[in-house]
């Protein structure tokens, strides 16, 4: 078991305000290239939910769900927004933290959903402060598989429909980016569609399931995952659908937009029967999960040569 006196959890951050949402973005983008049209078209989704994302405050909520079941202090820090992780590095520093286990706020390999959060545990380590440890990949865990097995049992009530098809949805990321994920390329599809089979088994489901993606973002000469998960419901002949948010921890902007706002709007013009499962959020088997980790041994990190950086293009 691993000596930690502190748990810090590592997110994405996203903007709590109108004002906050392009210094946000630039954020996320910077060194890129991004055209500001793009960041202006993505501005648009969150001035459509007041400038808000939800993410914040579900990492509100789970920090509060993990205090009463951790015998540590619980911190919180981000990348792209308040609280940025550096300055809650210090704060632990100041608190006299030693050594803090990192629940990173993604459940599988690759370079945006794993590589970036060692790279932000290296530049927001300072002299003198807290050893970060990022605890492993999650998305086989039982508590993480309970939780949304739980979550998905709940939206196919909500539905009513016994020959309703899961359809498991997950961030689409560059053909490149997914060949190099883990040691030996693929691991990304390969967890989540693992994670995926789990779940149904959990459901006690025979039916035949979907994996699709969403979320895309970069340059159309670019190949991405597919099918995208709009253009998956523009074809099925599925009598009726329950997406499966697999590959988020949260329901943040990309689910709120991309799933409950774009793919609703798809579903309803086809007269497709939809709903739409919770992500784990705070479900009490995922809070239990995370004081598991911190009980398990410390994880060996993944080689520098894992989840290289992708290729930009301009």
């Amino acid at each position: 078991m691993a000596d930690y006196d502190a748990l810090l959890l590592l997110s994405f951050g996203g903007p709590e305000g109108p004002d906050d949402v392009m210094p946000f973005l630039e954020n996320v983008v910077r060194g890129r290239g991004v055209p500001r049209e793009r960041l202006l078209e993505v501005a648009e989704h969150y001035q459509g939910f007041g400038g808000v994302s939800p993410i914040n405050q579900q990492n509100r909520e789970l920090l509060e769900a993990l205090r009463p079941v951790l015998d540590v202090p619980v911190y919180w820090g981000n990348r792209n927004w308040h609280p940025f992780g550096e300055d809650t590095v210090r704060r632990m520093k100041d608190d006299g933290v030693r050594k803090a286990a990192v629940l990173a706020t993604s459940a599988f390999a690759g370079y945006s959903s794993c590589r970036q959060y060692y790279e932000d545990i290296k530049r927001i380590s300072i002299e003198g402060g807290p050893e970060l440890i990022k605890m492993r990949h999650f998305g086989d865990h039982p508590g993480f598989v309970a939780a949304m097995a739980d979550h998905t049992r709940a939206a196919l009530e909500r539905l009513g429909r016994d020959d309703a098809r899961l359809v498991f949805t997950a961030h689409s990321i560059p053909v490149s980016m997914a060949e190099t994920a883990g040691p030996s390329g693929g691991l990304y599809e390969a967890q989540i569609r693992r994670s995926a089979e789990l779940v149904n088994k959990a459901l006690g489901r025979d039916e035949p399931w979907d994996l699709v993606w969403q979320s895309r973002s970069g340059p159309p000469q670019v190949p991405w995952l597919e099918p995208d998960v709009c253009d998956f419901l523009r074809g099925t002949d599925a009598p009726a659908v329950v997406l499966v948010p697999i590959g988020f921890v949260s329901d943040h902007m990309e689910v709120v937009y991309d799933l409950d706002t774009e793919a609703r709007d798809v579903a309803a013009e086809r007269g497709l029967p939809m709903e739409r499962a919770a992500t784990v959020g705070t479900h009490p088997s995922f809070v239990r999960m995370v004081r598991e980790l911190m009980a398990e041994p410390e994880p060996v990190p993944c080689p520098l040569t894992c989840c290289p950086a992708p290729r930009r293009h301009r």
